[in-house]
């Protein structure tokens, strides 16, 4: 079997790959990416860092492609739902850049406050700017971290050493948990006006890109520090510009862009109370030793045994039974990706009932794909089939299971409701045959969703004319409609129509539905 490795990884992890039998390893790093399509289809498994781009275009090409291993966490750079079609596992190594990354938040934090990259570059260059540079002291200070997962855990801890107060946002994870942890829960308003630092350590998703803009930095204090190790393109790099050429912001440190490298005339780096570094973030011996070894072995436990372990689109279960539960666990990790974008407010509850034949099968994995798929939307950190449950209940997440020998409509069907401060939310489904997942009922909606694509559930009166002026607004757009499923309330007094778009719906289309006259609610997902 035959492993590519095609960006820069730590000599353990290429030693372990070349002293295994039966394993043929190759190093080619730096490949363009015609260069690396023409050779993918020899491979068994691609191991990878932040540097190669796996595609839906390089995945296609790859037809003996088994696995691919990121040396990391991050995995913005591998298209996972094209690998999960391939059925093309999808691995990282959760946990081995934790620590590395809170520090080097920390150590930003310090730098920024006590001018030392300016100060170096002034000796340097033959000067003595010692008014000039005068820092700050951090201590009774507060610092306000945005997302309380792995690692802003840790910098919440290493920051409570400082003496510290520290203030957690985090939309998802329960007060009382960050409570139990010795921290302030509070909401982001409070954050803003309140912190004299901020550390940001969210994932990057659409809910997160642009997250840190304008309108956040006019409700901050005058004079805040911002720190960002945790992906480019959360901040506004453009507002942070004026925020720090006006004074509101008096510095910020960056180890993350939303270009990297970014380009030589950025003018962000033009500034003096800026410091930033290349994405050091996870940029350790240690740790780069770590993630090397781990990925090395994780790869060849899975080509030679057929065990998966880390995978984050499929559960760390056996070859006989993955084969079994394949359908299933698609099914459930949609189901589950879906319900995380109708959540309004934290979850609480987590309740699935199995109903109908499944034959007698170990479901625990199919009920960690559904949670998987639940936070990976919704978590401040990476989620895998390893981690989920953990995770879950991490932020105080009751989670249920039952079983049900009858199934009075469908042969199987998987039901799951998420209870929520503010709402609940029933999604089921089932498969028919041997793999057609489909979706077949949201909360009161009979529907039936292929769990896949750019869709828009739209709630309108049931009167002439509403789902032609649908058509219409989306037709005006450029949007085409790939397919269109209607259903009726009970009392008849209004129609459901789900939208399988080929586009996805911006937020100004959104607003332009909402908008006609027999448009109740608007709502987009993405599967």
């Amino acid at each position: 079997m035959k492993v590519l490795i095609s960006d820069n990884l730590d000599e353990a992890g290429i030693e372990i790959f070349k002293s295994e039998k039966g394993i043929e390893v190759d190093v080619k790093t730096g490949l363009a990416p015609e260069a690396l399509k023409s050779i993918i289809g020899d491979y068994d498994a691609l191991v990878i860092r932040s540097a190669t781009k796996v595609t839906a275009d390089l995945l296609a090409a790859a037809t003996r492609l088994k696995v691919v291993g990121r040396a990391g966490i991050g995995l913005d750079n591998v298209d996972i739902a094209a690998a999960t079609q391939k059925g093309v596992v999808v691995m990282n190594t959760p946990g081995g850049n934790v620590v590395t990354t809170a520090e080097h938040a920390i150590s930003l934090m310090m730098a920024l406050t006590r001018n030392i990259p300016q100060a170096t570059a002034s000796l340097k260059a033959g000067r003595w700017d010692k008014k000039k540079l005068q820092g700050r002291e951090i201590m009774n200070k507060t610092l306000g971290v945005l997302g309380f997962g792995k690692i802003g855990s840790v910098v919440a801890d290493r920051a409570r050493g400082l003496k510290m107060r520290v203030l957690v946002y985090d939309p998802i994870v329960q007060a009382k948990v960050i409570e139990k942890e010795g921290f302030e829960p509070v909401d982001l308003d409070t954050l803003y006006r309140e912190s004299d630092y901020i550390t940001v350590h969210v994932p990057k998703n659409k809910n997160t890109i642009g997250m840190i803009n304008k309108d956040s930095f006019e409700k901050m204090k005058t004079g805040v520090m911002l720190i960002n190790c945790a992906r480019g393109g959360i901040v506004d790099e453009n507002d942070l510009y004026t925020a720090l050429t006006s004074g509101k912001v008096a510095g910020a440190a960056l180890d993350v862009f939303s270009v990297e490298p970014p380009p030589p005339d950025f003018p962000l780096l033009k500034l003096d109370n800026l410091i930033a570094t290349p994405h050091l973030g996870a940029s350790t011996l240690e740790a780069q030793t770590n993630v090397s070894v781990a990925i090395a072995q994780q790869i060849i436990d899975f080509l030679k045994n057929n065990n998966i372990v880390n995978a984050v689109n499929v559960p760390a279960i056996s070859g006989k039974l993955l084969e079994k539960l394949k359908p299933y666990l698609f099914l459930a990790d949609r189901m589950g990706c879906m319900q995380a974008q109708f959540a309004k407010g934290q979850i609480k509850e987590v309740r699935i009932e199995y109903h109908g034949d499944f034959k007698r099968l170990d479901l625990t994995p199919v009920t960690i794909s559904f949670l998987k798929g639940l936070l990976d939307v919704l978590a401040h950190e990476e989620v895998n089939s390893v981690n989920a449950a953990v995770i879950a209940r991490e932020m105080g997440i009751k989670i249920s299971e039952s079983s049900v020998s009858e199934s009075y409509e469908f042969l199987n069907l998987i039901s799951t409701r998420i209870i929520t401060t503010e709402m609940e939310c029933i999604v089921e489904g089932t498969v028919f045959g041997k793999s057609d997942s489909r979706i077949v009922k949201l909360n009161d909606f009979r529907i039936e969703i292929i769990p896949q694509g750019h869709l828009a559930l739209i709630h309108n009166l049931d009167e002439p004319g509403a789902i032609g002026s649908i058509g219409k607004t989306l037709g005006d757009h450029g949007i085409n409609i790939s397919r269109m499923q209607v259903g009726r309330e009970t009392n008849g007094a209004n129609n459901v129509v789900l939208i399988r778009t080929d586009t996805p719906i911006s937020e100004q289309v959104k607003q332009d539905l909402i908008a006609l006259p027999k448009v109740k609610t608007v709502h987009t997902f993405d599967l």
